[in-house]
């Protein structure tokens, strides 16, 4: 089986479901008999600046840069992130476990880019059945030597920070899967002190497709500014939770409406998952999805998560739950994890209480000064957006508690916290 063929050998999928293409048979036999063998990716950097294509991972940070830097270092290694530790988004295991092949594809792909050898597809160890599919789709490519690159599986640990870059080469290099803010950068000095390109397994199976029918073609959905697509998880309040794949531009009610959103009045919205912010209606109202578009309103998609707040939960008492998670979360590297987010996750659960909350929201706000941009990685910085925006969109009630304490709605929660994925 050859790995080389003309880039528009198989036909393009139109509209907008690409990575999710409903395909029953996921082998390697079905893989290629849609989409091709791996075609030549000598012009890939350049198609990829073209394309427009940004991570989506979280940062949405330009992949032609990265694969471009990595690309000049000396023996580089590629990482596939597959890791996922926000509790509201499956889209990477639904996309690893949907299209495993493509998902290879990108990795092979970008390993040939940049000129590495070596490429390492990390998933957490408790997405038993993610692990299962990819070391069988692994296998597969071995037995048919389709693979410049040797592709190895790293099962990592489940807890909330891996996913960021460095703590998951930090982790690979056998030491605490930590993030740090600190220099050198993995694309500069990662995995065995080579240079390594940590991309999202979305978007390698996006380069996957780029590297097949061009930029013009990947920008044929989307926006000038935001092109192309995005596989989002949303839940909440809606009759038909899972992983969808929208173009960006769609309208914040539009996704919600797939998702079965009931009609009547829009609830408040948990953009970006728990590292994201909480939306009030008027502003969900007028938010269409993408990275420029969301940064223009100072948002983010974060992980891919919209999560719309059912009518009888209580979304004061939700995010003090998340507040405390995010405690406990933390590496315990800096005094504004370890001293500043067990403060805040506090005063959120005396809001929540109703009692004794005079000056408590000003507390909030000053803690949230005060862990902002300078913690030793990205972590407290979440956490304050996420309470703040909690603070803001809640207001109200924030003082029904205050008057008649706890609400009904308090002592049910539906937001998912892991249980038992603590440092301590």
């Amino acid at each position: 089986m050859t790995d080389v063929a003309a880039p528009n050998r198989c036909q393009a999928p139109e509209g907008v479901a690409r990575l999710l293409e409903p395909r029953p048979d996921r082998s390697l036999a079905a893989h290629v008999a849609r989409w091709g063998p791996l075609p030549d990716s000598a012009d890939l950097i350049a198609e990829a600046d073209r394309s427009g294509l940004r991570g989506r991972g979280g940062a949405a940070f330009p992949t032609a840069v990265k694969l471009a830097a990595v690309a000049r270092g000396r023996r580089p290694v590629v990482v596939a992130n597959g890791t996922e530790g926000e509790p509201l988004s499956a889209k990477d295991k639904t996309l690893v476990v949907t299209a495993p092949h493509l998902v290879l594809d990108g990795v092979a792909l970008a390993a040939r880019a940049v000129g590495a050898a070596e490429a390492i597809v990390c998933v957490e160890r408790s997405a038993t059945r993610v692990l299962g599919v990819l070391e069988g789709a692994i296998q597969e490519r071995r037995a048919a030597r389709i693979d410049r690159v040797d592709v190895q599986v790293a099962a990592t640990p489940s807890r909330y920070v891996v996913g960021e870059e460095t703590a998951l080469v930090h982790w690979l290099n056998g030491g605490d899967a930590k993030p740090t803010t600190v220099p050198p950068r993995p694309f500069e000095r990662g995995v065995g002190g080579r240079p390594t390109l940590v991309q999202n397994v979305e978007t390698l199976a996006h380069l996957a497709l780029i590297a097949r029918f061009g930029a013009d073609w990947f920008r044929s959905v989307g926006t000038p500014a935001d092109p192309g697509t995005a596989l989002v998880s949303i839940g909440g309040g809606v009759e038909r939770p899972g992983v969808y794949e929208l173009g960006f531009g769609t309208s914040l009610v539009d996704a919600l409406g797939a998702a079965g959103l009931p009609e009547g009045p829009l609830p408040p919205v948990l953009l970006g998952g728990y590292f994201g912010a909480w939306l009030d209606p008027a502003a969900a109202a007028v938010t269409t999805i993408g990275p420029e578009a969301l940064r223009r309103q100072g948002q983010s998609l974060g992980s891919g998560v919209l999560w719309a707040l059912p009518p009888d939960a209580c979304g004061l008492a939700e995010t003090a739950r998340v507040a405390r998670w995010f405690a406990d979360q933390s590496a315990g590297q800096c005094g504004p994890c370890v001293n500043g987010l067990p403060a805040m996750a506090r005063a959120m659960e005396v809001l929540v209480d109703g009692r004794r909350t005079a000056g408590v929201v000003e507390h909030l706000r000053r803690w949230s000064g005060l862990v902002t941009d300078r913690g030793a990685c990205h972590h407290p910085d979440g956490a304050a957006r996420l309470v703040t925006s909690a603070v803001e969109v809640f207001g109200a009630e924030i003082g029904r508690h205050a008057q008649r304490g706890p609400c009904a709605a308090s002592g049910h929660p539906v937001l998912p916290v892991p249980v038992g994925r603590s440092w301590r």
